[in-house]
């Protein structure tokens, strides 16, 4: 219980101690006006009843005012939960497309290594071919010059 709501209920407790030690003090009839016309009632009890009357309105004023700020509460949850997954959707296809980039991306780096390593292996054939060629004919030569042969 918050201090709010504990001096209300001193207060309520008070005005019924008050009441309970004055009670025949307050049903002492008084002659009152109207306005309109004279009349004989006791005073203290309509005074404790307009105290009821207003403490009444006040509890259905605050009892509409919190309902009022629950619905709005409830309102701007739902909002915020809307929100919350229109950016988590947002979130998700920016994700989406990263990763369909970054494939692309990846599907290019590959095609490129695939091409580098057929032209070095290209390379690699053709100074191979080269490297027998020139072999051979230092072969051929050697051959030609009367030493016995290196390769074969």
């Amino acid at each position: 219980m918050n201090l709010r709501s504990g001096l209300v209920i001193l207060v309520m407790v008070l005005i019924a101690a008050f009441s309970a030690l004055n009670w025949s003090v307050l049903m002492a009839p008084t002659d009152l006006s109207l306005g309109f016309a004279p009349v004989k009632a006791p005073l203290g009890l309509i005074m404790l009843a307009l105290i009821v009357a207003l403490a009444a309105v006040f509890l259905i004023y605050i009892v509409v005012l919190q309902a009022g700020m629950m619905s709005e509460s409830r309102r701007v949850a739902k909002e915020l939960k809307a929100q919350r997954e229109l950016a988590d959707k947002a979130e998700a296809s920016r994700f989406d497309e990263l990763r369909q980039l970054h494939s692309a991306d990846m599907q290019k780096l590959l095609d490129r290594i695939d091409q580098l390593d057929r032209e070095m292996r290209s390379a690699i054939e053709a100074n191979a071919n080269g490297i027998n060629a020139t072999l051979g004919e230092l072969d051929d030569r050697i051959q030609r010059a009367g030493t016995p042969r290196l390769m074969g």
